[in-house]
């Protein structure tokens, strides 16, 4: 188990980013949480498997098809296990 925290930016607020980043995280089992940020970033910070996130970073660089991601900054963690799913923060 391993953990990612991940900052996207681009054009990714008011184009369902966060809703498509809750369902691809759910459909590989992965546990966090996605939120926009101030500065018209998204930041995710999310918890599973070594392969699934792997997966789901690649998803991340390229967004669902109304965004358009310019730049990720991904940064590995140690997991602590404390997402019991993936949720959209507000």
């Amino acid at each position: 188990m391993q953990a990612v925290n991940i900052k996207v930016r681009g054009r990714v607020q008011g184009v369902g980013f966060r809703y498509s980043t809750q369902q691809k995280a759910e459909s590989f089992g992965i546990t966090g949480w996605v939120r926009n940020m101030p500065n018209g970033n998204v930041e995710i910070m999310a918890e599973g498997e070594d392969s699934d996130l792997k997966k789901f970073v690649d998803w991340v660089r390229i967004g669902p098809s109304g965004a358009r991601v310019i730049d990720v900054d991904v940064s590995y963690q140690f997991a602590l296990g404390s997402y019991r799913k993936f949720s959209i923060e507000f």
